[in-house]
């Protein structure tokens, strides 16, 4: 109930606040954004699964975050950023999307 409540908070506040992105940060906001919804999907599955640990899941979103977000600065350095950060992309929408199948089975039981 409370990281409903403070999902609901953070929302209001930025709505409300309405935060400016910095420019050099804006690439790497999409891919962070994917990063972390993947390790949201991998803990409800877990949690589903009877197996979540919190510690596990904190440390999980904030790596996955750093990681994608370091992959795409390499490909940036790289000149290869934009196929860097499709392939990043590809790789969390799939793990997203067998997350999200494995909850549905869970869930729906089918």
């Amino acid at each position: 109930m409370i990281a409903v409540l403070g999902l609901i908070v953070g929302v209001v506040v930025g709505l409300v606040l309405r935060p400016v992105v910095p420019t050099a940060v804006e690439p790497y906001l999409p891919i962070a954004v994917v990063a972390a919804l993947d390790a949201v999907f991998g803990g409800l599955r877990a949690m589903l699964d009877g197996i979540f640990d919190d510690k596990v899941f904190v440390v999980s979103f904030l790596s996955n975050v750093v990681v994608a977000a370091l992959i795409v600065f390499l490909g940036d350095k790289l000149g290869v950023g934009a196929q860097l950060s499709t392939g990043v992309v590809v790789v969390l929408g799939i793990r997203i999307f067998s997350n999200a199948a494995a909850i549905r089975r869970h869930v729906f039981r089918a």
